[in-house]
């Protein structure tokens, strides 16, 4: 049976027409992000109050989320038809148990990875010694909602009672779980009656992705409002007064790249550097608007040019983007032991890594909740003696932070799903060649 059918810029002619218009969209993203951070610099200065900063981004923020609505009205039913019709291809449940055995190896080991590194580092850079900064009389922990955490509510979440609520809700996971089963089910019908339902699948899949660059031009005027809008608010200031913080964030950050780059030039060799190039997009725009579903239609679009099959992406990229956050498990990281080293609160190296491993069991529970790891960092902080107000005291920081991770998780997850492809197989004969070709002159 037929696989996702690719994006129209990827057909025979059209190679170099796409790969110049993609390094435009990347030259205008990046002077969009210098522009943003000036002019955000510029308003937070002239503005006479922070109620005024705050008036002022709201401005900015319709373009920002004026975006994000486009980008989250493609997500479901892209995710429904990819993963359809690569299910529906696989054939059977022992080619889709595979598939799923090898992704989830690489995601909880990419996860340990990154808790690691991001304990080793906070210990290191010690980001909140000597900090000891009052909480701000009369708040709370606002906007951390951490009632959603039960481990029973997040088994019990992963199944539908609706795929219209969980499409309408861009339930990522939920999608997913749908959609493995009817694309099983589709698998098992004799050819001549799955074939309408996979064309219909192929060919919603194929639209969606010129859909996708539709939106993608709005991308740099996005960015732009995105940027603007938090530092109008937050000012320059904010990046010297937790610089330690975020400076220390950041080379850990590197770090854990440097290690998922390895792997990845393990397995793929020197196309990972080709991989790399073809995800810096997706990258800038997770980065400027701190959101993974914004990057989401491109890293599919970029991995299927790259030479994925889209049984693959569709398959795995999905269940990375609630198993595979390696940003995020970075961060969380890194915020609990800040709020433990400003308190003053000593734990020692097996608490640390109690704590992180229940973060990390946590963190599978909250996509699509608000601030999702602020989320786990104020849930979990309490059983290990910490104060879940101390989110406060990087909340204002906690979009710049925001950025990194986010950018992180599109790299791991584009990672990973080539990587599950090549160990199944699933990447395009010519890329493969051309990969061998490159493993032969070295």
């Amino acid at each position: 049976m037929a696989g996702v059918t690719k994006p129209a810029s990827a057909a025979p002619g059209a190679g170099q027409k796409s790969e110049g218009r993609k390094s435009h969209l990347a030259l205008w993203i990046a002077v969009a992000l210098v522009l943003g951070v000036a002019v955000g610099g510029w308003c937070h200065a002239q503005a006479a109050s922070p109620e005024m900063a705050e008036a002022i981004a709201g401005r900015f923020s319709i373009v920002t989320t004026i975006f994000l609505r486009l980008i989250k009205m493609i997500i479901a039913p892209l995710v429904l038809s990819t993963i359809v019709s690569g299910i529906a291809s696989l054939g059977d449940a022992k080619a889709v148990g595979g598939l799923a055995l090898r992704a989830m190896g690489w995601f909880v080991t990419a996860s340990l990875v990154s808790l690691l590194i991001g304990l080793v580092m906070a210990n290191i850079v010690r980001p909140g010694a000597g900090l000891n900064l009052p909480l701000p009389a009369g708040r709370s922990a606002e906007g951390i909602e951490t009632n959603s955490l039960s481990l029973g509510q997040f088994f019990t979440h992963v199944f539908p009672d609706s795929i219209v609520a969980a499409m309408s809700g861009n339930e990522v996971l939920q999608i997913l779980v749908f959609a493995v089963f009817f694309g099983l089910a589709v698998g098992a019908l004799p050819r001549e009656r799955a074939a309408p339902i996979l064309a219909l699948a192929d060919a919603v899949a194929a639209a969606m992705f010129i859909v996708t660059g539709y939106v993608m031009r709005l991308a740099p005027l996005a960015v732009f409002a995105a940027m603007a809008a938090v530092v109008t608010v937050q000012g320059l200031g904010v990046l010297i007064d937790y610089g330690r913080f975020i400076g220390g964030f950041y080379l850990a950050l590197l770090l854990l790249w440097a290690c998922l780059i390895g792997a990845g030039r393990l397995f793929l060799g020197p196309s990972v550097f080709h991989l790399l190039s073809l995800l810096k997009e997706p990258m800038l725009v997770a980065f400027s608007t701190a959101s993974s579903e914004a990057a989401y239609p491109k890293t599919v679009s970029q991995l299927e040019a790259f030479g994925v099959s889209g049984r693959v992406t569709g398959f795995v990229l999905p269940l990375g983007y609630s198993f595979n956050l390696d940003g995020s498990m970075m961060y969380q990281t890194f915020a609990a032991l800040f709020i433990a080293q400003a308190y003053g609160i000593e734990m020692t190296f097996s608490q640390q890594v109690i704590m992180l491993l229940v973060m990390m069991l946590a963190s599978k529970g909250i996509a699509g909740v608000p601030r999702a790891s602020l989320v786990v960092v104020a849930a979990v902080s309490p059983m290990f003696g910490l104060p879940a107000e101390g989110v406060l005291l990087i909340l204002g920081i906690d979009q710049i932070l925001d950025m990194g991770r986010t950018t992180t998780n599109v790299i791991g997850n584009g990672l990973a799903t080539a990587t599950v492809a090549r160990w199944q197989g699933e990447i395009a004969p010519r890329r493969r060649a051309e990969t061998a070709g490159r493993d032969g002159q070295r």
